[in-house]
Formats: structure tokens, C-alpha cells, sequence
């Protein structure tokens, strides 16, 4: 059964309260059973293949697969910025700092309109 902090959403992410990394427990979330099926078969791979195969595979899927969320994402537009935050943290702080400085042009252009000697405050109230 799924918990009730799993993220939400169509992504197979690594839970952050795993035991290793965390990536059996996402792939139980994601794919929704049980934890100890997922670390059964994780560890029954590991006895059939040996420990190098077994221990490669997990590690490549720990860098593959992106951290759990810490807060629930809720819109399609906080999912877009997870996901560009997990892939590249320089393009996300970049595209903060572009929509703040957006917003900061905004907000000066309104107090210059404001603050104008043409501005008649007694119309407008």
C-alpha cells in the first residue's frame, strides 16, 4: 500500500527514508507493494548474480533515479522545477533569478507610476 508522503506523480523516485539509498524502497512506492518484496528480490539478485553485478545495478539506478521530494509536489509547474532542479541546479537558480528579477522590474515599473508628481492619488481613492 502507498504511503501517504510518496510523491505524487508519474516519476519512480529514490525515497528518502530508505535504508541504502533508498531505491528499493522508491520502486516499492512507485510500483506499489511492499518494501520487503522489493529488498527480497534485491537481495535473492544479489545471492543469484553475485555481489559485483548485484551492487553495479543498484548503484547505477541510485544515480539514475532522482531523490523523493522532500515537500509533496502538487501542480505540473512545481513538478517541471523539481525536475529541472534535480538535473541541473545552475539552469533552476538561473531561471529563479530571471522570474525574480522579472517580478523586481514589475514592481519598480509600479512604484515609478505610483510615485509620479502626475499620479492623482484623490482620483484614484
Amino acid at each position: 500500500m502507498k504511503s501517504n508522503d510518496a510523491p505524487t506523480g508519474t516519476g519512480i523516485y529514490r525515497s528518502r527514508k530508505g535504508i541504502i539509498f533508498g531505491v528499493c524502497r522508491g520502486l516499492a512506492e512507485h510500483f506499489d507493494f511492499s518494501v520487503v518484496w522489493a529488498r527480497a528480490i534485491a537481495v535473492m539478485f544479489l545471492f543469484i548474480s553475485g555481489l559485483w553485478p548485484a551492487v553495479g545495478i543498484y548503484l547505477i539506478a541510485t544515480l539514475i533515479m532522482k531523490p523523493a521530494p522532500v515537500v509533496p509536489l502538487e501542480s505540473d509547474a512545481e513538478r517541471e522545477f523539481y525536475d529541472s532542479y534535480t538535473h541541473s541546479r545552475h539552469m533552476a537558480a538561473q531561471r529563479l533569478k530571471r522570474r525574480f528579477e522579472n517580478l523586481e522590474r514589475r514592481i519598480r515599473r509600479m512604484e515609478h507610476i505610483v510615485t509620479t508628481r502626475e499620479f492623482d492619488w484623490e482620483d484614484k481613492l
